[in-house]
């Protein structure tokens, strides 16, 4: 079986939920093409997503065109979903872009053409909405050549655009195409200076190789509403569009979506890139862990992963989701019984878990920048309302939870403030829980200044507990993470207590000087002791003269606090790099604007009517710009940001409340852990 798996990636509101609709219609997969409007689309299935007509969450779906079975993944095009959007492209073989008609190319269509193009997924490009009033095709091609790419080929001509007559001829102009095919084949080049002219079929075969490389972008117009231009663009998903990727060996798959069943149980959407998956086979699956600024509790122990069986399969066809005893490469299925699985997760057979050779997904994803504190409505559905949050958790490994036990309140992490409204609607609509959010504040992280180094002894000084530790934190590279390293010899006492101080100390560091992550750091333990094991008479164990992991637990935050003071910290808050097109003559009103917001912009590159301006701004202020940008502009500038870096806070510093038992104050933290100073 030939299977392609295929991505619609847009802006909001380009119509490519309608796109799928059309493609289902035209396969016979559905009897009638959904609305968006009237919420009866197949692959929007949370409520938020019918409410709203945008797509949140990716789904499946699959087709047939001919005797190529397409597995289509309708994927978010909101930019607070970006994280949705990337991980459904690291499974895809090819990807469909829309783009309005109406609107042209869009904020949002940019950031998804880089991201294809960096990827390099071969793209078709979908021009929708013909049949609308303003529709455009000489300036939308333009658009397209300007601001996305200028390697495209017009794969035929729109006419009566604007009516419900709107249609598409497929012609293509075999000069311009050679001219276009030219600058990557070196054959074709010399073709083109001799004046030969090349058969269709060597054209059309040298189209879909340059393709195939991501170096050409086929482009199609029509409207998904009335169907033009879909027969064509299913063509060139048919003969433009390689096919899925298939390698014997070993099990290598891909986590890109989990969900819960009726019962509760995990399912997990995985992309087989290699070998097979056999139903009871017992499976190992894992990431090399999730650097994220802001945390994640979820305990699991990101480095060694976990073992479970798989307890049945659904592997996705022409008649959909269906049973199965095996999943072979190149598909796409659903998993049971793998109970710890997360998005992004790997999945390997358990003889090639050496970790070579990983494919993570996350490491695509810029951190999230904000946080808000959640809180039910109802007190007593505050337990209720932490499990609801741990279960979106593992469906979106960036939603990350923090959680304050002290002032017993949750704080949830954000790319974007209609975050906040999808994870109101499914805590509501899938849990029964309403809730309330806090301001949204902006999440930075802490940097070592320079070296620091503590140590306690037992039975020495102010030392309570019965555990020796010494520590040393020294700065580490941007993105390195924190590592541990021991100065003592590995025999000097018991693993599982150097263990305990390795697991506080990547804890500890999760709430720096000034309360906020502290995400790389070299750390190495430069002292050790322990008091053995001490029983009594008929082997009574005396736990005030032995030592356990808890004395290295309890003791290990208060020496890091103490090196971390010598070594010092810097608060660095996150930037996002922007890029405005903005009237030429509202440039002055937008830099003053930028100038409040504390941007920093560089010299604009100005023209007669449309400007552009670039530069980088606090991630605090993005909200606010985008809210002042339609006023500032007439409502034509176009705004598009993305995470770029942390930079030094510049001012007061800002401080975040502490959730653990501050270490820092070693007579508060002391009447907490022991009840006694």
């Amino acid at each position: 079986m030939e299977v392609l798996n295929l991505g619609i990636l847009a802006h909001v509101d380009a119509g490519k939920t309608s796109l799928t609709e059309r493609l289902l219609y035209a396969a016979g997969v559905i009897g009638e093409v959904g609305s968006v409007d009237r919420g009866s689309t197949q692959t929007d299935s949370l409520a938020l997503e019918r409410q709203r007509g945008i797509t949140i969450k990716s789904a499946v779906v699959s087709f047939a065109i001919g005797d190529l079975t397409v597995n289509l993944i309708d994927t978010p095009g909101h930019p607070d979903f970006i994280a949705e959007v990337e991980r459904a492209l690291s499974v895809l073989d090819g990807a469909v872009l829309v783009i309005s008609a109406v609107e042209g190319v869009q904020a949002q269509t940019r950031v998804l053409m880089r991201t294809l193009q960096r990827l390099r997924i071969p793209t078709l490009i979908f021009v929708n909405k013909l049949d609308r009033r303003g529709a455009q095709y000489a300036a939308v091609l333009d658009q397209i050549t300007r601001r996305l790419s200028p390697a495209i080929v017009a794969m035929g001509e729109a006419t009566r655009l604007g009516t419900p007559d709107a249609a598409f001829k497929p012609i293509i102009q075999d000069g311009a195409l050679l001219e276009l095919l030219a600058e990557h084949d070196d054959e074709l080049l010399r073709a083109y200076v001799d004046g030969a002219r090349l058969e269709p079929d060597a054209l059309q075969r040298a189209l879909a190789r340059q393709t195939y490389a991501a170096q050409v972008h086929p482009v199609y117009f029509g409207s998904a509403i009335t169907g033009a231009g879909t027969d064509a663009l299913t063509d060139g998903i048919r003969d433009l569009l390689p096919r899925a990727r298939t390698a014997d060996g070993p099990l290598d798959a891909t986590v890109f979506k989990v969900e819960r069943g009726p019962a509760g149980e995990k399912i997990a959407y995985a992309r087989i890139f290699a070998g097979t998956a056999h139903l009871r086979e017992r499976i190992h699956f894992g990431t090399t862990g999730h650097n994220q600024a802001g945390g994640d509790e979820t305990g699991r122990n990101e480095t060694t992963g976990n073992e479970a069986k798989i307890t049945a399969i659904e592997l996705y066809g022409n008649d959909g989701a269906t049973p199965a005893h095996t999943a072979p490469p190149g598909r796409i299925a659903k998993l049971w019984g793998l109970t710890d699985v997360r998005i992004g997760d790997r999945i390997t057979d358990l003889r090639n878990i050496t970790g070579n050779n990983r494919r993570i997904v996350s490491g695509n994803f810029a951190p999230p920048t904000l946080e808000t504190v959640i809180s039910a409505r109802t007190p007593s559905q505050k337990g209720n309302l932490r499990a609801a949050l741990t279960q979106l958790a593992e469906q979106d490994p960036l939603i990350n939870l923090r959680q304050d036990d002290l002032r017993q309140e949750t704080y949830v992490s954000l790319y974007g403030e209609v975050q906040k409204e999808v994870i109101e609607s499914t805590l509501g609509t899938d849990f029964g829980i309403e809730v309330d959010f806090r301001e949204t504040t902006t999440i930075c992280i802490e940097r070592l200044v320079g070296t620091g180094a503590a140590a306690e002894f037992k039975k020495k000084d102010e030392n309570p507990f019965l555990a020796t530790v010494g520590l040393r934190v020294e700065p580490a590279p941007r993105d390195a993470g924190v590592s541990f390293e021991l100065d003592v010899e590995l025999g000097s006492m018991p693993y599982a207590f150097i263990k305990a101080v390795e697991e506080t100390v990547r804890e500890t560091l999760r709430q720096g000087l000034h309360g906020w992550q502290i995400p790389d750091a070299h750390v190495v333990m430069t002292h050790s002791g322990y008091s053995a094991r001490q029983s009594h008479a008929h082997a009574v164990f005396d736990k005030s003269m032995s030592s356990t992991a808890g004395d290295f637990r309890n003791l290990t935050p208060l020496v890091l606090m103490t090196a971390l003071r010598q070594a010092g910290t810097t608060v660095h808050q996150p930037m996002h790099h922007f890029q405005l097109e903005i009237p030429t003559d509202t440039t002055r009103a937008v830099l003053a604007t930028l100038a409040r917001l504390r941007a920093i912009p560089q010299v604009p590159a100005l023209a007669a009517e449309t400007s552009t301006l670039e530069g980088e701004i606090p991630a605090a202020a993005v909200y606010e710009l985008e809210q002042a940008l339609p006023a500032l502009t007439r409502g034509e500038g176009v705004l598009e940001s993305a995470f770029e870096r942390y930079q030094p806070v510049t001012g007061a510093i800002p401080e975040r409340a502490r959730t653990d038992h501050d270490p820092l104050n070693r007579r508060e933290y002391l009447l907490r852990v022991q009840r006694r100073v």
